[in-house]
């Protein structure tokens, strides 16, 4: 008997491990876990997006004895970390670690917002080790598991929910810049920041209260790796999104600066960066609601090609009129553009008849390949507004006099040549395909 006990049990062992995966697509519990993923992308993603309000407000006053390179220092190094510690961050994921870097990257980040509210003004290293650094580093450790919690609930809705709870940043990163603005306005900077971060502390211990992994851990295997390293049209796309990312940021980051530069009405320039995030809100759910009758590759090479065509025309944006046009078609396709990127290399540009199927050859692949594009996309991240700030201000004679067509045009010929390695990519999958 305890023969047949035994052999039953190793039965069941393997129909369990043979089982298919089932995803709920829906129901209670699961749209409490992807209102914590939203509130995870709120705080953290969309504090770091908007950076665009500090950068005014470091470069013209509260560090103003640094050139705009130096300061942009600030903005990349927490936009880097927080896609190269997520680029870590996939295979803890796909072991089961979710609560352990949600934790870590909460206390992390919060502690560092409150760090930033005691720094002092003309102090870069201590700026750069809270804002850049630190909060980068927090960023970085909740932001995969953010995005690849989705994976764990969904299957066939996965594109469309991974946008919505992609708004959370966007809408973050609309509501944080008025805040910290109005709140400096009337209270001061280290006020501003303290306030915006116990709000933020107060919605992250709500998100870690109710996201929950469902599937069991399973590490990625070696196979995995080869698998990637030898993907020729995957690696293209990710060489596309490496340039994606070191080209995208200049205007979301320097909008504010160039609208009050531009002697642009100060109240209204100081909401230029929400609404450019604003109109990222509605380009990260429109687009991806395409994606059942509009491939993902032509629709990213499309809006990676429009993002160029405008940063080539952000030179001429000096007026009210120029400056609202601008903010809202930026933010909407450059929304677009950065929602696609997950999708896309979570899903290896699988396309099946004619949608794009939001799927990676195993559930436990999806922490793995986009942790990996978002750690290559650290390095185009880092090195972008330094060379943006090195080419937008000259200093002579004790006065900065900013040229806005230098990073303009570098800007849109490096997202030009993003389209190019995305074009590459999909007629390089299509080829491979064909022959296969």
């Amino acid at each position: 008997m305890v023969a047949d006990a035994i052999e039953v049990t190793d039965l069941a062992k393997k129909n369990a491990q043979v089982a298919p995966v089932t995803f709920p697509e829906g129901g209670t519990r699961t749209w409490i876990v992807v209102i914590g993923a939203w509130l995870l992308q709120f705080t953290t993603f969309g504090f770091v997006n908007a950076y665009g309000a500090f950068n005014d407000f470091y470069v013209r006053e509260y560090l103003n004895n640094k050139s705009s390179s130096e300061i942009g220092w600030i903005g990349s190094l927490q936009v880097a970390l927080l896609l190269g510690v997520a680029g870590f961050a996939g295979p803890l994921f796909d072991k089961g670690y979710l609560h352990h870097l949600v934790i870590s990257g909460s206390l992390i980040f919060v502690f560092c917002s409150f760090m930033l509210s005691i720094t002092h003004t003309q102090q870069y290293y201590q700026v750069i080790l809270s804002h850049g650094l630190g909060i980068g580093l927090g960023a970085g450790l909740v932001y995969l598991p953010s995005l690849g919690i989705v994976s764990h609930y969904f299957k066939k809705k996965a594109p469309v929910v991974l946008g919505i709870v992609s708004t959370g940043g966007s809408l973050g990163a609309t509501l944080h810049p008025i805040m910290i603005n109005r709140l400096i306005t009337s209270l001061g900077f280290h006020n501003a920041v303290r306030i915006n971060a116990g709000i933020n502390a107060f919605l992250l211990i709500i998100a870690n209260l109710v996201i929950k992994t469902r599937l069991p851990p399973r590490p990625p295997t070696k196979r995995l790796f080869k698998k990637i390293f030898s993907d020729i049209p995957y690696d293209t796309a990710l060489l596309g999104g490496v340039l994606m990312l070191l080209g995208l940021y200049f205007p979301i980051f320097f909008i504010q600066l160039n609208s009050i530069v531009n002697g642009i009405d100060h109240n209204f320039a100081l909401y230029t960066v929400s609404i450019i995030q604003a109109a990222s809100t509605f380009g990260r759910i429109l687009p991806q609601m395409t994606l059942r009758f509009i491939p993902l590759p032509w629709l990213l090479v499309f809006c990676t090609s429009a993002n160029a065509v405008l940063l080539y025309t952000f030179e001429t944006v000096q007026n009210l009129a120029g400056t609202i046009c601008f903010t809202l078609l930026y933010g909407f396709i450059s929304g677009a553009a950065l929602s696609l990127i997950p999708p896309a290399l979570a899903s290896q540009w699988r396309i099946l008849t004619r949608f794009l199927a939001m799927f990676a050859n195993d559930v436990s692949e999806v922490g793995v390949r986009i942790g990996f594009g978002l750690l290559l996309g650290a390095m185009g991240a880092l090195v972008g507004l330094p060379i943006d700030g090195a080419l937008l201000s000259h200093h002579t004679e004790g006065e900065t006099t900013y040229i806005w067509w230098k990073p303009s045009v570098f800007s849109g010929a490096i997202l030009s040549g993003s389209a190019v390695f995305f074009l590459v990519a999909f007629i390089a999958f299509m080829t491979k395909k064909r022959f296969q």
